[in-house]
């Protein structure tokens, strides 16, 4: 598919989307929104992708929804009907994190700049965020007075905790990237000219894994969040059974018997 608003590339089983509108500092349009939805399909179902790097071209990661956007490429049209803005909202924007969130691969959003509004939502939708010293975070919602309509509301108090997340909600203060990376929204912080190496080294390195334990303990990462611990064990238990079936553990552990680096198949 030819996308408009956003660049797709694939790489020894390393997928990259670009929000790829420079001059908007990637502000997000229907459009967009859709193009979105049709690339993030497009890896679920690509089973050679192993893990996902999110990003924006030019200056900024992605600066919210494009407030200045007008006819059919408004996020909510006006003169909408209230049930017809839940449905945008809910089956538009909103659809994006939850296949970012539901997304059985490892996926990294890389952070060039600002992210702001659904940006940030959207990065806290992905599993790994690596900044460089010009991202900034900010919930801009609250200085237009809505709340954070991409589900930040349920994903940055599991980042960074309750009080901060509240803090961050209530004010609509900027979050700077040192701040960022001591807080847990950024698990890496490096220089802009390495951000791109930094970015594809770590995805390249959890690529190298075994593609079907890496989904497994995904799964048990995201689900330990919302049972018990017996709840969790159970799960894992059938995890792992799963794991001891394939040829990819067998390799692992002639691998490790045999003092070499393993070949993993995702078989």
């Amino acid at each position: 598919m030819k996308y408009n608003t956003i660049a797709f590339e694939k790489e020894d089983h390393v997928a990259i989307i670009t929000l790829n509108r420079p001059e908007k500092l990637n502000a997000v349009t229907k459009m967009m929104i859709e193009e979105l939805k049709e690339a993030l399909e497009n890896v679920a179902i690509d089973d050679t992708v192993r893990v996902l790097i999110v990003t924006g071209a030019g200056r900024g990661f992605c600066a919210g929804a494009d407030l200045k956007a007008s006819g059919s490429e408004a996020e909510i049209g006006e003169g909408a009907t209230p049930e017809e803005q839940r449905q945008t909202i809910r089956y538009g924007l909103q659809e994006v994190s939850l296949r970012l969130h539901r997304l059985s691969i490892p996926t990294i959003a890389m952070i060039n700049g600002v992210a702001t509004g659904l940006g940030f939502d959207w990065a806290l939708a992905c599993d790994l965020r690596i900044g460089s010293e010009n991202a900034r975070f900010r919930v801009s919602f609250t200085k237009v007075g809505a709340i954070p309509g991409g589900g930040g509301t349920w994903l940055m108090p599991k980042v960074i905790g309750m009080h901060k997340a509240a803090e961050l909600i209530f004010t609509g203060d900027f979050l700077e990237a040192k701040e960022a990376e001591k807080i847990g929204v950024l698990n890496k912080l490096v220089p802009a000219e390495d951000l791109k190496r930094e970015t594809l080294s770590m995805a390249r390195r959890i690529a190298e894994n075994p593609p079907i334990a890496i989904r497994l303990s995904k799964l048990q990462l995201r689900k330990g969040l919302e049972v018990n611990l017996e709840s969790a064990l159970d799960m894992i238990a059938g995890c792992q059974t799963i794991c001891l079936a394939t040829d990819d553990y067998k390799e692992g552990v002639a691998a490790f018997r045999e003092k070499r680096e393993p070949k993993f198949q995702g078989r």
